[in-house]
């Protein structure tokens, strides 16, 4: 399991105590010390950029800096101050954000950082996730309930309009060509094709699209699949996306693979992660830049 950045406050000033640390050699002997496992080691942030534990590291690096228990030496190393030896001294059992508060400099970053940490005691979340991985999570949270809600919006919505909005939906993910790229053409209850989207200029090269507003009790079964993929051959279209507000059976995907047209499957969940990807239905009310520290500007 991979510690929590607090946790690591303490492992940190220590592997500083014998003299310069290099940030990155101490991501990696800190993984050796808590025998973190090779999946563990490579777990990424959802950003991708950074392994979840180097992050850690780099902020319990940053909170003990700010206590005044370590400082930086030059770009991506750094070493312990007199007050960070005599810490060690007294040995606490465990170094935190709550032992950093008897720290004058570390009460004034928080106050200008403006942080939610005044009641880590109370707060589980802070207490074992890093700052980003709090505001990270707290995003997802927000992107997932907006999801849910549009999904639910959409298998109360009318057949038409959800056949509209589908059409919609791929034109802002970047299909069709022109002015008259995408148009809806099936009717409720019909095992036809609701709407098509064309990819050149004269509709010689088009995707069809079938769209199922179903309840989430209701998942698409391998014979809507077959009907779908009959469709496309009347049409000679060898290209077809089924969008439902349900799920496909295991059986469902299977015969989608195995037919020789290029079909691909959206199920409730991805539909609406799509929608809240592309803004379809939903706006951004709100945007947050975060920053980091540019160590090349202070060399």
């Amino acid at each position: 399991m991979i510690p929590d950045y607090q946790s690591l406050m303490k492992p940190v000033l220590e592997l500083a105590a014998s003299g310069e640390v290099k940030i990155s050699e101490a991501v990696t002997r800190l993984e050796h010390m808590f025998r973190l496992s090779e999946e563990e080691q490579s777990e990424l942030l959802p950003s991708g950029k950074q392994t979840r534990f180097a992050n850690r590291v780099h902020w319990a690096r940053s909170y003990l800096k700010q206590a005044g228990l370590l400082r930086n030496t030059r770009r991506g190393h750094f070493e312990i101050t007199d007050e960070g030896r005599c810490v060690l001294a007294d040995n606490p059992e465990r170094i935190d954000a709550k032992y950093l508060e008897r720290y004058d400099a570390f009460l004034e970053f928080k106050s200008r950082s403006n942080t939610l940490e005044e009641d880590l005691g109370e707060q589980p979340s802070p207490d074992t996730t890093t700052p980003d991985e709090t505001m990270r999570a707290a995003y997802e949270q927000i992107s997932n309930a907006l999801a849910a809600d549009l999904l639910g919006r959409l298998r109360e919505s009318e057949p038409a309009f959800f056949e509209s909005m589908i059409v919609e939906l791929l034109l802002k993910m970047g299909y069709g060509y022109g002015s008259a790229a995408g148009s809806v053409l099936g009717r409720s209850g019909d095992d036809g094709v609701d709407g098509v989207i064309n990819l050149d200029p004269l509709g010689v090269d088009q995707v069809y699209v079938q769209a199922k507003r179903y309840q989430a009790t209701s998942p698409i079964g391998s014979g809507a699949i077959r009907d779908f993929y009959g469709a496309l051959g009347l049409k000679d279209v060898t290209k077809g996306i089924f969008v439902t507000t349900s799920s496909f059976t295991p059986n469902a995907r299977a015969t989608a693979e195995k037919l020789g047209a290029r079909l691909m499957l959206a199920d409730g969940p991805q539909l609406a992660r799509l929608m809240v990807a592309h803004e379809v239905g939903c706006r951004v009310t709100e945007v947050f830049k975060v920053a980091v520290v540019e160590e090349s500007y202070f060399e």
